[in-house]
């Protein structure tokens, strides 16, 4: 009798982010001092120097093509001692690339050279893999290894990360085998039209559902709703809601939580919701879904800053839908989704590492410029 054949992923044709850079930011967030490159210099280069910003030391070994031939074993035992005398760090990342790994390198005959007195967590991870949620796995798992995670919180982040990827699945980039990318729709339209719904006394559901760092733009419209209303004197009800759970995940990230919950107080923003934790945004939908139907029905509009796609459109049936990203290929699948306006924050993420307060947006700040257009 002859196998089952396996049924055949679908081929994604667009380019899709990268196991090895998803293994640089989950090292940030797991606050390890210095991270090896082990690969060529100009690998992940964009990524290393953004990460920079946000207080991670990356270098490389800088292989070249006698390395890629040859390996770079006695490259990586040399920085690595390099790094312990210059940076003193209390843990390090070592990070494969396509080229060590491709030419079977072994990192951990390197960490037993050089015998550091530190935890160094090492990836063994490539670009080939079809879900850079594979890189944040083993980053996970060597973290465990190396006992600066716990079992627990393994566990916790395995769950997360898949359901991650199942939304991207379903309606994100890789639900489709080609995403033209997108600006969507005009900032200045859909601030006028909001604003329209606020004058008009219209009751807004305003969600943030933020991945991580980037919740410090996406916070900044959640608050730029609400200032705007009191701006115009509206009688809008407008409930918050938002992934800022201050007491899930990683250290990292329970500090932006912490951070942006204190900057929305302090601009007069009252969360009446807590969904989750800023690394919990794949699951929240189902808490967002539950709320509207018990406590929120009726709403007129909806507004959903961050991951829009994790959240059902269940109890959403009936809203004006208005989405706003970091994505330029999400807007289509957002569109097909049902919503009705679509924007993205082009430069985001760049913005948001190295921060530790709300940065403002720029439809946040189309927002209030034409609300006090208004006004005048």
């Amino acid at each position: 009798m002859s196998p089952v054949p396996k049924p055949l992923e679908p081929l994604i044709m667009h380019p899709r982010p990268s196991s090895i850079v998803a293994a640089l930011y989950t090292l940030r967030d797991l606050d390890v001092d210095v991270v090896i490159l082990h690969g060529p210099a100009g690998c992940s280069f964009k990524h290393a120097r953004l990460l920079e910003e946000d207080g991670l030391r990356v270098v490389t070994t800088a292989l070249d093509e006698s390395g890629f031939v040859f390996g770079g074993h006695d490259e990586l035992v040399n920085i690595l001692n390099k790094v312990i005398e210059m940076f003193d760090p209390e843990s390090i990342g070592i990070v494969g690339t396509c080229a060590s790994m491709i030419i079977g390198e072994e990192l951990h005959e390197a960490v037993l050279e050089v015998n550091p007195d530190v935890p160094v967590i090492e990836v063994e991870v490539h670009a080939g893999y079809r879900e850079n949620t594979k890189g944040v796995i083993i980053a996970l798992e060597s973290a465990l290894a190396a006992g600066i995670l716990s079992e627990e919180e393994f566990e916790r982040q395995k769950v997360l990360l898949n359901e991650a990827t199942e939304v991207e699945k379903r309606h994100g980039a890789a639900s489709k085998e080609y995403l033209e990318p997108s600006r969507g729709d005009t900032k200045y339209t859909v601030a006028k039209r909001i604003i329209q719904l606020l004058k008009e006394g219209k009751k807004c559901i305003n969600i943030l559902n933020a991945k991580k760092e980037t919740g410090y733009m996406f916070a900044d419209i959640n608050a730029a709703v609400n200032q705007v209303a009191k701006d115009l004197g509206s009688d809008s009800v407008i409930v918050n809601m938002a992934n800022l759970d201050e007491n899930l995940g990683l250290d990292r990230v329970r500090g932006h939580a912490r951070n942006i919950a204190r900057d929305l107080k302090g601009m007069g923003v009252e969360v009446h919701e807590i969904i989750g934790g800023l690394d919990e945004y794949p699951v929240t939908g189902k808490t967002v879904s539950k709320l509207i139907a018990e406590k929120y029905p009726g709403f007129d509009f909806a507004v959903i800053t961050g991951v829009p796609h994790a959240i059902p459109m269940d109890n959403l049936e009936g809203m004006e839908i208005i989405s706003v990203t970091n994505g330029p290929r999400q807007v289509l699948p957002l569109k097909e989704m049902g919503h009705d306006h679509v924007m993205v924050e082009i430069d985001l993420h760049p913005k948001t590492l190295g921060v530790s307060n709300i940065v403002e947006s720029e439809f946040g700040a189309t927002l209030r410029e034409l609300a006090r257009e208004e006004m005048q």
